[in-house]
C-alpha cells in the first residue's frame, strides 16, 4: 500500500528490534530509490555449490502459494520482495565472526518499505502454518505497523573517546608475498588473472554505530550501492561500485568493472589520472579479462548481449574505475537471483580461469572472505531486482569492524602497487570508523 513521504532507511534503523534481521538498500542517485525491511517473514537458508539453486527454488515455492492482495500494477521493487546475499565462496563465512551470516541467505521481511520515484510503499508480510494461525501472524504485523517510527539517522561522532586501534590481520608483506606467488602462476601459464584481498581490523572503545556509518556512506557514495544486512549479533555494510546484475523483465543489465586508479582534488590531475588510467596496458587487460567472461556467461541464455566498445570512467568519492556497460535481451525468463548465480564470481573479484583462480584465492588470502565480494540484493515477487558486489565493506561487529579491499593481479602486477591499491580502497569506510 502506498503510504506518506519517508526514508525507508531512517525507518528501518529505526524500528527495527534487538532480535531482527534487516536490510537496507539504495543508490541515492537513481532518483532516490530505497528499500528498507525489517523482521522475517521467512527466510530460506543454504550453503555449498548449489546455493543458488537452492535460494532460488524456496523462494519460487513460497511465491507459488502466496495469497497476493497488492495490486498488479505497483512499481518494481514493491509488494513481497527477497533481500539478502550470498558469501564469495560455497562454503564461505565459517569464520565465527560471520557466524549469523549464512553462505547463502535471503529473507522476504515481515514489513517491507520502498521509495520508488518520490512515491513510499509499505508491504506486510507472512507466512502462516497448521502451527500459526492467519489472527495470530495478523495480531504481530499490526503491533510491528504500530511500532514503525521515523528518525534521522544519527551523525558519526568527529572525535570519538578513547583511541581506536587499526590492524591488519595478516602483515601488509603477506600481502605482497601472495601477489609474488600469483604473478608467478600467471607468467607460468597456470592463470590469467586472479583477485587478491586483505583484511583490516578496526577495534573501537565503544561499539561501531552502524546506522550513523550507513547514513555517512550514502552521503559520501550517491553513485554507489549503498546497503546494510542486518542480524542481531552484526552488520555487513558497503557503498559498492559495482552491479553485478539488474533484472528487468527480459533484460539483464551489468556491467565489467576492473582497473582502478586514485582520484586527486585538483581536476587538472584527477583528469590526467584518469587518463592514465584509461592508457594503462596493464588495466585495460585486467579490465577485458572480465567483460569477455561476463559476455561469454550470458550469451548462451540470451537472444543478444551487447557492451560498449569502449569502457568508460566510473569516479566515486576517492578512486576512479574503468566499467563497460553490459546488456543482455534474456532468450526465457531467468530471475534476477538466477543470473547472480550464472554471472558470480566474475573475474572482477574472482579470477580466469575461474575454479582454478578460486582454489588459488583460498590458498594464497589465507582468510576467510565471508561476504565480502559475494551477491548482495533484492529480488521482487516478478523476479526482477538487483544485486550488487559487495566491495566497499565492512562487517560490523559491536567494537571490532572488519574491513576488506582487493585488487585484479595480472602479469605486469606490482606487489608494491597492488598494496597501495587496497590502501586507496580501504579509504572509503576506514577513516568513517576511525574517526
Amino acid at each position: 500500500m502506498e503510504v506518506d513521504a519517508l526514508d525507508p532507511s531512517a525507518v528501518g534503523f529505526a524500528s527495527r528490534l534487538a532480535s531482527d534481521r534487516w536490510f537496507c538498500w539504495e543508490q541515492p542517485d537513481r532518483g532516490g530509490f530505497a528499500l528498507a525491511g525489517v523482521g522475517a517473514a521467512w527466510e530460506v537458508v543454504s550453503r555449498g555449490p548449489d546455493r543458488f539453486d537452492d535460494v532460488e527454488a524456496g523462494c519460487a515455492e513460497i511465491a507459488r502459494d502466496r495469497i497476493a492482495a497488492e495490486p498488479a500494477d505497483l512499481p518494481r521493487g514493491t509488494g513481497p520482495v527477497w533481500v539478502g546475499g550470498f558469501a564469495f565462496a560455497p562454503e564461505g563465512g565459517r569464520a565465527p565472526l560471520w557466524s549469523s551470516l549464512p553462505p547463502a541467505l535471503v529473507v522476504m521481511p515481515e514489513l517491507m518499505l520502498a521509495r520508488v520515484d518520490g512515491a513510499s510503499f509499505l508491504t506486510l508480510a507472512a507466512v502462516v502454518s497448521p502451527d500459526r494461525s492467519h489472527g495470530e501472524a495478523t495480531a504481530r504485523l499490526r503491533s510491528r505497523v504500530a511500532a514503525l517510527r521515523e528518525a534521522s539517522l544519527p551523525m558519526l561522532d568527529p572525535e570519538p573517546a578513547g583511541e581506536t586501534l587499526i590492524r591488519s590481520a595478516r602483515p601488509p608483506r603477506s600481502f605482497e608475498s601472495a601477489v609474488e606467488l600469483a604473478t608467478a602462476r600467471i607468467r607460468d601459464g597456470e592463470l590469467e588473472k586472479i583477485v587478491l584481498a586483505r583484511e583490516v581490523v578496526v577495534e573501537a572503545t565503544s561499539a561501531h554505530d552502524t546506522a550513523a556509518l550507513y547514513g555517512a556512506l550514502r552521503e559520501l557514495f550517491p553513485s554507489c550501492f549503498c546497503f546494510c544486512v542486518g542480524t542481531p549479533e552484526a552488520a555487513f555494510v558497503g557503498a559498492s561500485p559495482e552491479l553485478l546484475v539488474r533484472r528487468s523483465g527480459a533484460v539483464a543489465a551489468t556491467a565489467a568493472l576492473a582497473g582502478s586508479m586514485r582520484r586527486s582534488a585538483d581536476p587538472a590531475v584527477d583528469d590526467h589520472l584518469g587518463e592514465q588510467l584509461v592508457r594503462s596496458a596493464k588495466d585495460r587487460n585486467e579490465h577485458e579479462i572480465v567483460a569477455r567472461r561476463i559476455e561469454r556467461t550470458l550469451r548462451p541464455y540470451a537472444v543478444w548481449v551487447e557492451a560498449a566498445r569502449e569502457p568508460e570512467l566510473v569516479r566515486v568519492a576517492n578512486i576512479q574505475h574503468l566499467a563497460t556497460p553490459i546488456h543482455a535481451q534474456l532468450a526465457e525468463p531467468r530471475s534476477a537471483l538466477e543470473l547472480a548465480g550464472l554471472l558470480h564470481p566474475t573475474p572482477a573479484v574472482g579470477g580466469e580461469p575461474r575454479d582454478l583462480a578460486t582454489a588459488a584465492i583460498e590458498e594464497l588470502e589465507g582468510m576467510d572472505r565471508g561476504w565480502y565480494a559475494g551477491p548482495v540484493g533484492w529480488m521482487d515477487a516478478t523476479e526482477d531486482g538487483e544485486l550488487c558486489v559487495a566491495l566497499r565493506s565492512a562487517l560490523v561487529r559491536d567494537r571490532e569492524a572488519h574491513l576488506y579491499a582487493g585488487g585484479g593481479i595480472v602479469a605486469r602486477s606490482d606487489p608494491a602497487a597492488e598494496l597501495a591499491e587496497t590502501e586507496v580502497k580501504l579509504e572509503a569506510l576506514l577513516p568513517l570508523l576511525a574517526g
